[in-house]
Parts: structure tokens; sequence; C-alpha cells
């Protein structure tokens, strides 16, 4: 052959690495990738061309299609050794060495007219994901029978050393996982002994005594565990439930009546009963559906992963790089020497925002109610606590005897799994009032104390469109800052008239500016945007123009908004720090390691809320009021707690058919804010019965003071 003609060849096969290269389209138009979603065809080959044939082998070799090199291997070949166990023999040599991908790289071609023989010479590389590259010279060798050429394949093929029965084994050395902080240092995720609590029922010799010590140790009934062991074998180990290290240690004397048994592994374990458990997520087996993809970035298969939240985000930062041994062995596991060796490399711990004692007092206020508290640092973003409820123990996911708990999470018909904190969008109701008096205040040319009058009902939409304040019998003459602090509907009925007439688009752009209706841009969990209406979207949606009442509903926090809390904690510490409106965040630092430094998140200020120092001031004392004066919402809530809190009340009605979901948004200490805190709850009631009382608690549990109980 002609040196040009292989220099072609050469220049193909480097192409084909990374995809389908014109030359290779020339001389074979069919072999080409096909769209996704359409079958691999098998390629029409020029078999009367050697190099022709050894260009497509080796060319679909790099993009693992089997199917095409077993149909230009010889007849006889074809005839003996069926597709499935010629897949076999390229895949498990690769996915051993954990091969991500391939690179051929010819170096000759050579044709012997006379033995009717030809061979090109290559180089393969493997890029594998734990050894790095793996190198090799080989050979192809191809055949002449009947005026056709194929490809003589032999196991040597794949890699020179693979020949007769010989095989990669692979040693691997697995780091441990790193563990999760909070950002004192307070573990959220932490390396443990599980122990495995089970019985050997032929052992049992008192089954009274071993049931009531299981039933107590185990926190389960009697029946129950009777039940797993009962009709087994009387020689097997049954498992029963897992514990901590800690737990078997404390219970040690009471666990060693016979045919009861203990067995230790190393695990993982969340703290506090899975304190922050929908930021820290979990971790469990491989799902069968990856185990090939983590099997080509290194993982040995069996090792847990993470599923959801951080861990899941994070996991190649936590679980670091495997390392290992690659080494050849005979047909009879002989050693027959080293291929390849790679240190492990460890992972890095993360330290969250998170405050670990605020996080576990906003856990232990919520319980099992619907809703979400968020807390953050209003000088920077940083997520102090935020949580969901129902709240849930992620430990479930890494109990793998607690298959009945985990059931019961799962289809829990409340969905505890669901981050309410950040994907679930709600109407926020009067909280919705501060963006009303910021936009009133900077576009409807009204003072804090610019004068209304609430009679009890409202009429500026006609007397047949009455709408109502939530005190019937009126607050009477009141300015604009106080009815912020009583929350007076008449009062943001008419600002929203007023600003209307400024035009219809005011009051969206204002929530908008204060980080409503769009997603915060937290790192690491889902968000959802939620919805700002406005003009444009309900001509684009309902084919509608926006009328006086969808700002006059928009005003007191109805009609279409739909926020996140997380949204409304960002907004609320904006208004606490000054007007500055930082993007929250999750990751305060990850810790150094093998060629990694220190990776440190600095605040990010999105903007600045669209209101005068003064103006903002407004809303502050006003919003102070709400928990100190007599006509404010939720005083009656807030006396005696000795920490200033400045909030908002917020009570909003969702489709009638259910009760409104109570909110409460607020800063704490009020003279100094250090702290912005949402507390919502889905269906609950009025904002100053249910989520006001709450966020008390929490501060309470906080500071450790005593819990005040709620109404």
């Amino acid at each position: 052959m002609k040196a040009l003609a292989f220099v072609g060849l050469l220049i193909g096969l480097l192409v084909t690495a990374c995809g389908p290269s014109p030359i290779i389209e020339e001389i074979l138009p069919s072999a080409t990738s096909p769209p996704p979603d359409e079958p691999t065809p098998i390629p029409t080959v020029d078999l009367s061309i050697p190099e022709t044939v050894g260009v497509s082998f080796l060319e679909a070799w790099t993009r693992r299609e089997y199917e095409t090199m077993h149909a230009l291997l010889t007849p006889e070949l074809r005839a003996g050794l069926t597709l499935e166990s010629f897949t076999r023999a390229y895949e498990t040599p690769l996915n051993t060495t954990t091969t991500i991908s391939i690179t051929v790289l010819p170096r000759a071609l050579n044709v012997d007219r006379v033995t009717q023989r030809a061979w090109i010479e290559f180089t393969t590389i493997w890029h594998t994901g734990v050894f790095g590259d793996l190198q090799a010279n080989n050979q192809l060798n191809l055949v002449e029978e009947d005026g056709a050429w194929w490809v003589d394949w032999r196991r040597a093929t794949i890699w020179p050393d693979l020949m007769g029965d010989n095989a990669f084994v692979v040693e691997y050395q697995i780091p441990p996982r790193a563990n999760i902080y909070d950002h004192a240092g307070a573990g959220l995720a932490i390396p443990s002994t599980i122990v495995t609590v089970g019985v050997i029922p032929g052992n049992i010799q008192d089954e009274a005594a071993v049931l009531g010590t299981l039933s107590q140790v185990l926190e389960m009934s009697q029946e129950a565990i009777r039940a797993i062991y009962a009709n087994q074998p009387t020689n097997w180990f049954i498992p029963i439930r897992e514990i901590t290290g800690e737990q078997s240690l404390a219970h040690d004397s009471q666990l060693t009546l016979p045919g009861i048994q203990r067995r230790e592994r190393t695990g993982r374990i969340y703290p506090l009963t899975g304190v922050a458990a929908h930021v820290v997520g979990w971790i469990s087996p491989i799902p069968a559906e990856d185990y090939d993809a983590y099997r080509r970035q290194g993982y040995r298969g069996d090792e847990r992963v993470g599923i959801s939240g951080l861990e899941a985000v994070y996991e190649r930062v936590l679980a670091g790089q495997n390392g290992g041994r690659l080494y050849l062995v005979d047909g009879e596991g002989k050693y027959l020497g080293g291929i390849a060796e790679r240190r492990p490399e460890r992972g890095r711990a993360i330290y969250t925002t998170l405050d670990r004692a605020l996080q576990q007092s906003a856990e232990q206020t919520l319980g099992q109610r619907r809703g979400a508290i968020v807390a953050l640092d209003v000088h920077t973003g940083a997520v102090r606590a935020l949580t969901s409820g129902p709240i849930f123990d992620n430990n479930v996911f890494i109990r793998t005897t607690d298959t009945a708990t985990l059931r019961a999470v799962v289809n829990d018909p409340d969905l505890p799994l669901l981050n309410r904190a950040t994907q679930g969008t709600y109407p926020v109701g009067s909280v919705f009032k501060i963006v009303t008096m910021a936009a009133g205040l900077e576009a409807g040319g009204l003072t804090a104390q610019s004068s209304f009058y609430c009679s009890g009902h409202w009429d500026g939409l006609g007397e047949a469109s009455r709408k109502r304040c939530w005190l019937e019998t009126g607050h009477g003459a009141i300015t604009l800052a106080d009815g912020l602090t009583a929350s007076c509907n008449v009062t943001f009925y008419e600002v929203g008239r007023q600003v209307n007439s400024v035009g219809p688009e005011v009051l969206p752009t204002y929530g908008r500016a204060f980080g409503l209706g769009t997603a915060t841009g937290l790192q690491a969990l889902r968000e959802a945007g939620g919805l700002m209406p406005d003009p444009e979207w309900k001509l684009n949606t309902y084919r509608e123009r926006w009328a006086m009442g969808d700002t006059i509903h928009l005003a007191i926090g109805q009609g279409y908004l739909l926020v996140t809390p997380l949204q409304v904690a960002q907004m609320t510490a904006a208004v606490a720090n000054g007007g500055t409106l930082y993007r929250p965040y999750l990751i305060d630092h990850i810790t150094e390691g093998s060629g990694h430094p220190v990776e440190s998140t600095q605040p990010e200020a999105r903007g600045n809320l669209p209101i005068t120092a003064n103006h903002l001031a407004a809303i502050q004392a006003a919003m102070r009021s709400v928990t100190t004066a007599s006509h404010g919402t939720a005083t009656h809530r807030f006396q005696g707690l000795g920490i200033p809190v400045a909030g908002k009340t917020g009570t909003a009605e969702t489709d009638g058919t259910a009760r409104p979901h109570s909110w409460f948004v607020g800063y704490f200490p009020a003279d100094n804010p250090q702290i912005a805190m949402v507390v919502m709850v889905e269906s609950a009631g009025e904002g100053s019965t249910v989520a006001a009382p709450m966020f008390r608690q929490v501060i309470e549990r906080y500071y450790g003071l005593p819990v005040t109980p709620l109404p």
C-alpha cells in the first residue's frame, strides 16, 4: 500500500476517536453514527479492500459497536462465536479496567498477497476512570477468503496480554467518604459503626427474654420481631434491625443472650436523627441502571453513593477517587504481572453554612406539619437553617433492615421528601404588603404618614366587588405605616389602586426587584421559580388584559402570585440589612485535597431593593411595631421574649377548599439584625395564630430559653 494512502487511514482513525471522519464517510457511507433513536445499521463495506475492513472494525471499536465488529469477522469465527460472547469478551476487560473511552492510533499497514493475509499495526489507548491512560501496541489481522477480506480475530486483539484465558484483575483501594459539617464543624454526615442486630433461631434458649430485649433495644413490637425470623432456617443469621455502634455499646450486656448476634460494618450516619435531611440528602447502593456509568468513573460497584441533596451533588468531592492495582492472571488465577497502579485520593469535607443548633430548633418546632422554616444570615445570604416538613430521618435510607419505615416515608401522602422550602410555591398573603408599601412610597407618591380610612370594607372597584378587611369593624383613620403594622387590607387595597394608576406593571416590577417569583440561584438544591404575575404574563397565559382588580389582589399577596419560602427569606434579609439582596448559599467551603485548594463561597449581591434609606427605615419601624405596638398583629405572641423581633404576619387564602397558609417573616435581634427567618405552615390558619408562635419557639429553642406552648 502506498504511504500516502496509509496516511489517509491514519488521519481517519485519529478523527474517529472523536467522531466520524470525512474519509470514513467517503469509503463507508453507512458506517456513520445514526440518529440517537435509531438502531445502528450494519455497515456496507467494500470487502475487497483490506484497509477498508480494518478501518471499519477499529473505528466501530472506538464507539463500542460490537454488532458492526462481529459482522466483519471471518465466516468461520462468526459461526462459532455468538455476538453475546464477542461483546462480553470486550466489555469485561473494559469494565474491569474502568475504561471510559478508547483511542486507536495505527502505525503501519502490511499486505501479503501471496498468503492472502494483511495486518494493521496499531496503538490503543484506554482512557480509564481509575488508572488514567493505559497504552499498548497491538495488531489487527485480516485474511482474504474467496475475494473478500475479513478480520481474523483473537482475544489478544483486545489487549496483547489477553491471550488464552488470561484476564485482568483489580484490587481496589477505596478512600473513606468525607464528612459534611455545619459552618462551625458540627457533624451533619459522619462515619459510624453500623451494627446489624439479628438472631440465629436455633440458638435461642429463652424466646420470651430475647423478644423482650430486642423489643426494648430496637424499639419494635415483639410480634414484628418474631414475624421476621419465623419460618426461617434455624441455623441462619436473620437480621432484624440496624443500630449505631454507640447504641450497641450502650446495650452491650442486654444483647448477649443466646440466639442474639451482632454484625458490624463501617458506615455513615446522619446525627440527631437526620438533622437537615433535605439539604444533606442520603447515600444508597448504586442504582442498577447507573451501575455501568459508575464503574467507568472508577467505582468498584458496591459503594454507596449520593442519591439526594449535597450527598448527590457533591458525590465526587465527598467520595474522592478510588485507587487500585491492575494486574494480569491466567485461567487458574496465577499472577502474571502488574499493569498499572494508582493511589487513592481522599474525599474532601464540605462545610455548609448551616447552624446545626438553629436547624435542629427549626425542625423541632416544625415537626410533622406540612410547611417550611428558612433562616438566612442577613449580611451575607448564608443559609443558617432550611427545614421542610413533615421532617424525616434520612438514616432510613442507609438502614438496610428498616424497610417498613422506608416505605412509610416514601409513600407518605404528606410528601415528606418534597423540599417545600425551595420547591413549594404559595401565595404569601399580607407579607407582600411590605412590597406594596415600598411601591407606594417610591412610585405612588405616598409617605409613611399618608392617611387612609378603614371602615371594614373597600368599594374602590364598586359596591358589587366590595373587598373586606380582616377586621370587620374597621381600623378607622390609619396611616400607611400603621396599616402595615396592623395589616389593614383596606389601606393596601387603596395603595394598590394608587400604584396601578401610575402603571399596571409597577407593582409586579417591585415584586421581582424584591426577589419574588424567580429562583434565588441557591446552589445544590432544586428550586421552583414561582410566579410574579404581570400584564404581559396574563395576556400570554389567558389572552386577557390586566385589570385593576389584578393589582388589588396582588397588593395583599393574593391572586396569581406564587413564591417559595426561600424567596421570602431572601427578601426579608434584604429589608433587615438595609436593602442588599444577597443570593442565598449553602456551601461555606470545601477543604483542600490532592491537587485541590480550599474552595470558599463569597457572598454575592444580586442587587439592591428599589427603595431609599428613609423609606426602608419606615418599613423596618412598622415591622418592629408588628411585635410591640398595641395594634401590631403579633404583639401578643412576642411579649416577654427578651429578644427583639421585627416581623410581618401573613394569612394566604388558597382555593377556598382548605384553610389559609400561615406565614410569619421577620428578623432578630431587631435592633442589630443577624438572622432573617420565615415560617410557613400549609393550610394551618392565620399567621398570628400559628406561624408567629412557632417563630418565637425557634428563637427560644435556639437560645436555650423556656419554650412557650403553642396556642
